[in-house]
């Protein structure tokens, strides 16, 4: 059987439990998935590069996923970091309607550069298909609870962070 791997790529900032579904999903459809996360200053990620990276590690192990799944972190072009790790296929998410414009030109973008890389759209299931790292973190940062949405050692290392940039703008005031 030849080995079919697919790039889920985000910034993952930070991982959802609908990241982690869909990296679930595109498993069964895979045999093996990197997941790249990218180096993309402009979002102003909460995390480092790094710590994003080891964040997602931590839970791939936790989740006992790791024989499928690779944690990489790249900047530059998606079709050349997939490439580079003989990807035939591009897994991304839509929650909702909204998404497939973007997704949409993305994708024919993608095509464009590299034909031989197919983007494939998975659905996060129903309880999911609202969650995104960004109202996430919003939500974090009133002290709302989101355990629900986040995996437990993201939800640790998010508090941690939240409460470490209160502490040093109540530094700076």
């Amino acid at each position: 059987m030849t080995k079919l791997t697919a790039v889920y790529p985000g910034t993952f900032d930070p991982l959802t439990n609908g990241h982690l579904d869909l990296i679930q999903r595109a498993g069964r459809l895979c045999s093996h998935i990197v997941v790249g996360v990218a180096a993309n200053p402009k979002k102003q990620p909460l995390f480092s590069l790094d710590e994003r990276v080891e964040l997602i590690r931590e839970v791939i192990r936790t989740n006992r996923l790791n024989h499928t799944v690779e944690v990489i972190g790249f900047s530059g072009l998606l079709v050349d970091f997939a490439r580079e790790h003989e990807a035939r296929i591009l897994i991304r998410g839509m929650r909702a309607v909204s998404d497939f414009e973007f997704e949409f030109q993305l994708a024919s973008m993608n095509r464009s550069l590299a034909p031989d890389v197919e983007s494939v759209f998975l659905m996060p299931g129903e309880s999911y298909s609202f969650v995104s790292s960004t109202l996430v973190k919003e939500v974090a940062k009133l002290n709302g609870d989101i355990s629900r949405f986040v995996p437990t050692s993201v939800l640790s290392a998010l508090q941690a962070r939240i409460d470490e940039l209160a502490a040093n703008e109540r530094v700076q005031r």
